[in-house]
C-alpha cells in the first residue's frame, strides 16, 4: 500500500512540474499560502526510509482538504493536496555504530520547512543604499564626528614644544583614521557581520555556529535547518583551520576564554556608554568659555549635568520620532567643521598637507621619545565610536555604512583635523581650547549650537547601542533579566531598559562631577575605546583563520599592522591608569562579575534539569495513573529546557495530583543567530502515545528578535499547534483518528480555560560546596534574581491565569 502511495505521489509531482496540475491554484492564491510538512515511513526491502512530503499548500487551513486532487491513505479515507516529494533520510540522527543509544522522541523535534529570506535585499538597490547611508550619518557617526572637539587638547596636555610636533600628530591622526576605521572596520570587520548584525556577541555567535564552542548544551539538529543559521563558507580545505577548530571544540578552557572575551568586550562597550555622554557634552558645553569670561568650570559642569539628566529622562520615549532629525543635524555639523577646516587651512598654513609623509611621525617620536608615546593616549580619541559602525550595521547595510564613511565622514574628519593643525601652527599657546578658538567669530554660535546637538546625538546613539548589546547578551544567557521596552513599532532595534538607564545616568553624572574636565575623562575614555577594538581584532583573527580560511600570510599581515597598532595605543592609555584610566576597568570588573555569575548559575541550572529530566515512560505512567484526575482545560508549562520535560513537572504532579486534558510544554530557546524567521520559530512534538494529548514546543529566538509580539503569545502558540496537528493528519488516521478530532479536542480544551504554569526555582548551593560557590549562588545570584525581572514576564503571561510552581534546585 505504501509503495502504491509513493507511485501516486511521483505521478502528481511529475504533472505539477509539467504545469499539468495545480499551477492555476498557485497563481490564484498568490501570497496567501504557507507550507505544512508531513513525515511518513515506508519500507523497501526491509530498510526503513523516512519520506518527507513538503509543499502541501494550505489556505486558511482548508486548501489541503478542498483540492481536486485525491489520494487514498492506509486508513481508507481520501485527502486532497498538491505535493512535492523529497527524501530526508538524515532528518533524524541515527547512531553511527550499533549498540549506541538513539535519541528518544522527546529529544528530536519535528521541523518546519523554511521560506528563505534575503534579509538585506536593499543591497542591490542603490537608491535605498544612499537613503540608508544618509540615515546612518545621524546614528553611527555622532561619536567619532565630535572627536575634533577634544583630540588636540588631550594630545598636547603639556603644550606644544616644537612647531613640527603638530605635523607629527596630524600625520598619526591621518594614518590612524585610515588604518582603523577605514581599512579594518569598513573593509574587513563589516564583512564578518552575522546575518547583517554586528557587535562583539555577533562575532561570538558566528563562531558558535561554525564550531561547537557554545557552553549551553541546548543544540538540536533542527537548529541547522533555520534558513539563516548556516554560514556561507569558502569551498576550500585548510589544515590550520581544521586544527584550530578541533582545538577550540576539544578544550573547555578555550570555550570559556571565548565567552569571557565576549563578556569583556560587552562590558567595555557599556563603559563606553557611560563615558561618551560625559566627555561629549562636557567638551561641547565648554565652548561657552569663549562667549563669556564669567563662565566657570563649576558652571560648565552643572550645565552638562542638567543636559545629561534630561537626555536620560527622555530615553523612555524612544528615538523613532526624532530619528530623522539626527542625520540632518550631523550633516550640518560635518559641513561646519569642514568649512572651518578649509578656512583655517588656507588662511594660516596650507603646508600642513605635507604631514601625509610618515617621516614626520618618525621625527615626532625622535624629538619627544616617551612623551610622544604618552601622547598617543590623546590621539586614540580620534577613533572613538569606530566600534559603533560595526555594532549598528544591523540597522543599515554594509554598503550604506561604507558609502557614508568613505564619501562623507572620512573626508570631513581629515579636513577638520588639518584645519585645526593649520591654525595651531600660528597659535601654539592656545592648544587647550583648540576647537572653539579656531572657529571664526561670525560662526561661533552656529558651531556651538551644532556642537551641543551633535554631542547629544552622539550620546543618544551610544546609549541606544548599550541597550541593544545588553539585549543581545541577555538573550544568550549572559546577563540578568531586565525589562526590555521596545520604543518603536517600525524599528525592532530601538529598545529601552529602565534599570540600565538609571544606572547609566548615575554613572554619567558621577563621572562628570568627579573628573570635571575632558582631559581627565579622556584618560578613561581611551582605554574603553581601544580595549574593545583589540578584542574585536582578536575575534577577527580567529574568524579569518577558522571560518574564512584566509591565507596565513594575510592573517599575519593583519596582526602585524592593525593589531600591533592597537596594542601600541593600548600600552599608551594604560600608562595613565592611575589618572582615571582605572575607571573603565572598574566598570568592566563589576559587569563581568555580574555576567559571569549569572551565566555560571544559568548553565548549572540547565545541566541540572538535563540530568533530572522526566523520561517518556514516567510521563506516560503519570498521565495513565488512575489516582491522577484529568480536568478540562489546557495547561501551558514554561521551561528553558530544550531536551525533555523539566523535573519541576513531576514535582507539580506529586503535590497536585490533577492534570488538564491537554498539556503543552513550552521551551524558550535562544539560538546563536540574530533573527529567527517567524514561520520557523515554533517546533512541535507529540509525546507518545498520541492519546495522551501532551505536546512539546520549542520556541526559538535570535538575540535581536522582539519577544513581545503584537498578538498574545498564547494565541500564536495555539494557532501554531493546530497547524502542527493538521500537518501530521496522515499518521493520525493510520491510528484510527482524524485531524478534526484532535483539533476539536484542542479547541475544546482552550475554551474550557488556559492555565500558565511557571516554574519558580529556588537555587541553592549543594551541601559541602566551597565558600566561593556558596557566595556566587546563595548570595550574588539570588540577590540579582530577587531584584530583577522574573521569567514569566518574558511572554507577558496573564497574571490571573498564572500558577507558580516552586521547587528547590541544589547545584
Amino acid at each position: 500500500m505504501y509503495l502504491n502511495i509513493y507511485g501516486v505521489l511521483k505521478e502528481i509531482y511529475r504533472k505539477v512540474e509539467n504545469n499539468e496540475l495545480g499551477r492555476k491554484r498557485y497563481q490564484t492564491l498568490g501570497g496567501g499560502f504557507d507550507h505544512c510538512g508531513m513525515s511518513r515511513k515506508t519500507k523497501t526491502g526491509g530498510v526503513v526510509v523516512q519520506k518527507r512530503l513538503i509543499g502541501v499548500t494550505r489556505y486558511k487551513k482548508d486548501v489541503c482538504r478542498n483540492s481536486n486532487t485525491t489520494m487514498s491513505t492506509s486508513g481508507g479515507s481520501k485527502r486532497n493536496f498538491d505535493i512535492k516529494e523529497e527524501d530526508h533520510n538524515n532528518d533524524i540522527p541515527q547512531s553511527p555504530l550499533p549498540g549506541l543509544k538513539r535519541h528518544d522522541s522527546l529529544d528530536i523535534e519535528s521541523s518546519r520547512f523554511p521560506d528563505h529570506h534575503d534579509r538585506h535585499n536593499t543591497e542591490g538597490n542603490w537608491r535605498a543604499i544612499v537613503k540608508l547611508a544618509f540615515q546612518s550619518i545621524g546614528v553611527v557617526y555622532g561619536d567619532i564626528g565630535t572627536s575634533p572637539l577634544y583630540v588636540y587638547a588631550s594630545t598636547f596636555f603639556n603644550g606644544i614644544k616644537h612647531e613640527d610636533d603638530i605635523l607629527g600628530v596630524l600625520s598619526i591622526i591621518f594614518y590612524t583614521i585610515t588604518l582603523i576605521p577605514v581599512i579594518k572596520y569598513v573593509m574587513i570587520v563589516l564583512r564578518a557581520n552575522d546575518n547583517g548584525d554586528g557587535g562583539t556577541f555577533a562575532l561570538y555567535s558566528k563562531l558558535c555556529r561554525y564550531a561547537k564552542v557554545g557552553l549551553i548544551p541546548s543544540e538540536q539538529v533542527e537548529d541547522q535547518e533555520v534558513s539563516n543559521f548556516r554560514l556561507e563558507l569558502p569551498n576550500k580545505t585548510n589544515k590550520i583551520a581544521s586544527k584550530i577548530k578541533k582545538s577550540l571544540e576539544s578544550r573547555k578552557f578555550a570555550k570559556f576564554l571565548l565567552l569571557f572575551a565576549a563578556m569583556l568586550g560587552t562590558s567595555m562597550v557599556i563603559g563606553d556608554g557611560i563615558l561618551t555622554p560625559s566627555i561629549s557634552v562636557l567638551s561641547a558645553v565648554s565652548g561657552l568659555k569663549k562667549a563669556t569670561s564669567t563662565i566657570t568650570e563649576g558652571r560648565i559642569v552643572v550645565i552638562s549635568v542638567v543636559i545629561l539628566m534630561t537626555l536620560f529622562m527622555v530615553q523612555r520615549f524612544g528615538t523613532d520620532k526624532v530619528g530623522y532629525t539626527f542625520a540632518p543635524i550631523i550633516c550640518v555639523w560635518f559641513s561646519l567643521i569642514v568649512g572651518v577646516g578649509v578656512y583655517n587651512f588656507f588662511k594660516f598654513d596650507p603646508s600642513v598637507a605635507k604631514s601625509i609623509n610618515p617621516k614626520y611621525i618618525i621625527d615626532y617620536f625622535k624629538r619627544n621619545k616617551k612623551d610622544a608615546w604618552i601622547s598617543l593616549g590623546g590621539i586614540v580619541l580620534s577613533i572613538t565610536g569606530t566600534e559603533a559602525m560595526f555594532a549598528d550595521v544591523g540597522h543599515f547595510t554594509v554598503k550604506s555604512i561604507q558609502l557614508s564613511m568613505g564619501c562623507v565622514v572620512y573626508p570631513a574628519l581629515i579636513t577638520a583635523y588639518s584645519g585645526q593643525a593649520s591654525w595651531l601652527r600660528k597659535h601654539k599657546d592656545e592648544v587647550v581650547d583648540t576647537f572653539y578658538n579656531s572657529v571664526p567669530d561670525g560662526l561661533y554660535w552656529p558651531v556651538f549650537v551644532a556642537a551641543v546637538m551633535a554631542a547629544i546625538i552622539a550620546s543618544q546613539a551610544m546609549i541606544s547601542g548599550t541597550f541593544s548589546i545588553i539585549k543581545q547578551s541577555l538573550s544568550l544567557g549572559c546577563f540578568p533579566r531586565v525589562q526590555i521596552v521596545h520604543t518603536s513599532t517600525k524599528y525592532e532595534g530601538q529598545v529601552f531598559i529602565p534599570e540600565m538607564n538609571y544606572l547609566l545616568m548615575i554613572g554619567c553624572v558621577l563621572v562628570t562631577v568627579t573628573f570635571k574636565t575632558t582631559e581627565k575623562i579622556g584618560h578613561a575614555y581611551g582605554i574603553a575605546v581601544i580595549f574593545a577594538e583589540t578584542l574585536t581584532s582578536s575575534f577577527m583573527v580567529v574568524i579569518m583563520l577558522v571560518i574564512w580560511k584566509t591565507n596565513i600570510l594575510l592573517v599575519i599581515l593583519y596582526v602585524l599592522v592593525i593589531s600591533t597598532t592597537e596594542y601600541i595605543y593600548l600600552s599608551s592609555v594604560l600608562y595613565k591608569f592611575n589618572q582615571g584610566g582605572y575607571l573603565p576597568f572598574l566598570f568592566a570588573i563589576a559587569l563581568v562579575f555580574i555576567m559571569c555569575t549569572w551565566n555560571y548559575v544559568y548553565r548549572a541550572k540547565y545541566n541540572y534539569e538535563i540530568n533530572h529530566k522526566v523520561s517518556q515512560e514516567v510521563i506516560k505512567d503519570m498521565i495513565m495513573d488512575m489516582n491522577i484526575s484529568r480536568m478540562r482545560g489546557l495547561a501551558i508549562f514554561y521551561s528553558e529546557l530544550a531536551h525533555g520535560i523539566p523535573p519541576i513537572f513531576k514535582h507539580y504532579v506529586d503535590n497536585v495530583p490533577a492534570l488538564h486534558s491537554v498539556i503543552v510544554f513550552v521551551s524558550i530557546k535562544s539560538l546563536p543567530i540574530s533573527k529567527v524567521p517567524t514561520e520557523e520559530r515554533f517546533l512541535f512534538r507529540r509525546v507518545k502515545p498520541n492519546e495522551l494529548y501532551v505536546f512539546r514546543c520549542v520556541v526559538r529566538y535570535g538575540y535581536t528578535d522582539v519577544r513581545n509580539e503584537n498578538e498574545s503569545f498564547e494565541k500564536i502558540l495555539i494557532e501554531r499547534l493546530k497547524d502542527s496537528i493538521e500537518s501530521e493528519y496522515g499518521v493520525l488516521e493510520e491510528q484510527g483518528r482524524t485531524v478534526e478530532e484532535d483539533v476539536a479536542t484542542l479547541e475544546k480544551a482552550s475554551r474550557a480555560g488556559i492555565v500558565h504554569l511557571v516554574g519558580e526555582h529556588e537555587i541553592v548551593s549543594r551541601k559541602g560546596s566551597s565558600i566561593g560557590k556558596r557566595f556566587l549562588i546563595d548570595y550574588a545570584y539570588n540577590f540579582m534574581k530577587k531584584n530583577l525581572r522574573q521569567s514569566y514576564n518574558v511572554f507577558e503571561v496573564p497574571q490571573k491565569r498564572m500558577l507558580k510552581v516552586g521547587m528547590t534546585y541544589e547545584l
